[in-house]
């Protein structure tokens, strides 16, 4: 059976078994989001700005920034998925962590100890994710055909996210019926459980051993490669540009759960709720946008996603009603649907079989230094001036310069 047969005969299997791999994730998340659970949690044990900022940073930067240097091995790999499966542990297993140093907060009165020991997990967590990702993104476009493959990120985000909204309300009920080390604790302990039944769904994939073309020809050393590819692909070059430049557009989302809290008086169970809208609105855009994807220029629907940011933003920073401070949330999730969703598939279309590892790694290691400034900066910002100060100048640049991606 060749390789075209073998896929086409398992498409269906592996089409589900990442759709529900993705959808228990989605549901992990959605009990310690990155961008709500978690910062409320670091909350409690310090009010700096920047360390907050930090933490959604730092699990984008662990996963973008060590696919270069992994794209090499990934390169030679027959199979992907028992490297995916072996290292996405570490991407999995630090949740557990994060539910002991929960319990931990009632016997401590210094809280830096159980600070450190946080970001420890958060950086493990991140870096564990960086070591899975080109591995994984290799393994989907090698068991679901690429005329399938964006309305599957589609699908597969959209049952990530409806369950990761149902993780949030949950979350949200938890924090606020519980006190707060418990309440967490729970959380977290859920979600490494969920983050379980995930791993037994991706290591369900079925794979068929690649041919490798030129496997005895002398090996180009990473450094080559990259400066070849910066030579002849101008239009990759400037995608490259441009998801450096929304990271900067995009810092602000960083601190809409704190400023909700802290500024607007939301409890944690409104927060919940604020959480499952965001979530909610990316199980419709997702789909959506992948559609629109496969019909329009994706430097289109680019466009769009750092339009819908932009003005997300400045909303971000004029409302001051709890409640309508929903639209944010909503905008936020179209516009990370939008921009995820896409900048995803984009990557995937660059290079061929044998050097799309490199490809992949680029497009995510050469924004990851952006990826965790971004924050930095926003968190300063907001320490100087106070949280009604979002920076999001770099929207306004980052989509006057996608009008130049190829």
């Amino acid at each position: 059976m060749d390789k075209i047969d073998f896929v086409k005969q398992n498409l269906k299997w592996n089409y589900t078994v990442n759709v529900l791999d993705g959808a228990f994730f989605g549901f992990a998340i959605g009990l310690a989001s990155f961008t709500t659970v978690i910062p409320l949690f670091v909350s409690t044990m310090t009010d700096s700005a920047i360390l907050i900022g930090l933490i959604p940073a730092i699990h984008t930067m662990g996963w973008q920034l060590p696919q270069l240097f992994t794209a090499k091995k990934v390169a030679k790999m027959l199979k992907f998925r028992p490297h995916v499966i072996r290292m996405t542990i570490n991407e999995r297993a630090p949740f557990l962590g994060l539910a002991f140093i929960s319990l931990l907060i009632p016997f401590f009165k210094d809280k830096t100890p159980l600070l450190v020991m946080t970001f420890i997990m958060l950086v493990w967590q991140g870096i564990g994710g960086g070591f899975t990702a080109n591995g994984w993104q290799n393994l989907i476009s090698k068991v679901i055909p690429s005329d399938y493959l964006t309305t599957f990120f589609g699908i597969q985000s959209s049952a990530s996210n409806l369950l990761a909204g149902g993780g949030a309300v949950l979350a949200g009920y938890f924090l606020e019926r519980l006190s707060p080390d418990r309440g967490y604790a729970i959380c977290f302990l859920i979600a490494f459980f969920l983050m379980f039944i995930s791993w037994i769904f991706l290591a369900s994939n079925r794979e068929k051993d690649r041919i490798i073309p030129n496997l005895d020809r002398e090996e180009i050393p990473i450094l080559i490669q990259v400066k070849k590819i910066i030579r002849t692909n101008p239009g990759f070059i400037w995608f490259l540009v441009c998801r450096n430049l929304i990271q900067f557009g995009l810092m602000a989302t960083s601190f809409y759960t704190i400023y909700s809290v802290k500024l607007l008086h939301m409890d944690t169970l409104m927060i919940g709720w604020m959480t499952s809208i965001l979530f909610i609105t990316s199980v419709i855009t997702f789909p959506i946008m992948g559609y629109l994807s496969d019909h329009w220029k994706r430097r289109s629907i680019l466009i769009m996603g750092a339009l819908i940011a932009a003005l997300n933003a400045f909303l971000a920073a004029i409302i001051t009603n709890q409640y309508a401070f929903a639209i944010v949330f909503l905008l936020n999730g179209v516009a990370t649907a939008t921009i995820w969703n896409t900048s995803m598939t984009f990557t995937m279309e660059y290079g061929g079989e044998e050097d799309r590892p490199t490809f992949i790694g680029m497009s995510n290691t050469l924004i990851a230094p952006s990826a965790i400034l971004a924050p930095v900066l926003g968190g300063f910002l907001a320490d100087l001036f106070g949280l009604h100060f979002f920076g999001h100048f770099g929207l306004y640049y980052s989509y006057r310069k996608r009008g130049r991606c190829s």
